[in-house]
């Protein structure tokens, strides 16, 4: 329990950052199952597209702090990774 105002100010500031935090992250998540689920499929057009927008909520959510720079980075990576897997065996099975 707070005991000063300034204290009682702070757990209100914290609870707005946390639900801001949380809805941010939830969702990059919605966005990061979209292109998984893209990937799953072997549909590289509509992953590529999917990987756009998840590079872009990504960057967006470390520009705002709520995840670092290099979480997002390392993310970021990850997924080319399968993109570029999935662009590497599509272009194997159509030859």
């Amino acid at each position: 329990m707070a005991n000063s105002r300034s204290s009682e100010k702070n757990v209100r500031q914290t609870a707005k950052r946390q639900a801001r935090n949380q809805a941010r992250k939830s969702a990059l998540k919605t966005e990061i199952r979209k292109f998984q689920e893209a990937v799953r499929t072997g549909d590289s057009g509509k992953a590529s597209q999917q990987f756009v927008a998840v590079t872009k909520k990504l960057d967006q959510t470390a520009a705002k702090g709520t995840l670092h720079r290099n979480t997002a980075a390392r993310r970021k990576s990850r997924l080319a990774k399968r993109l570029n897997a999935l662009k590497a065996g599509g272009a194997k099975s159509a030859s």
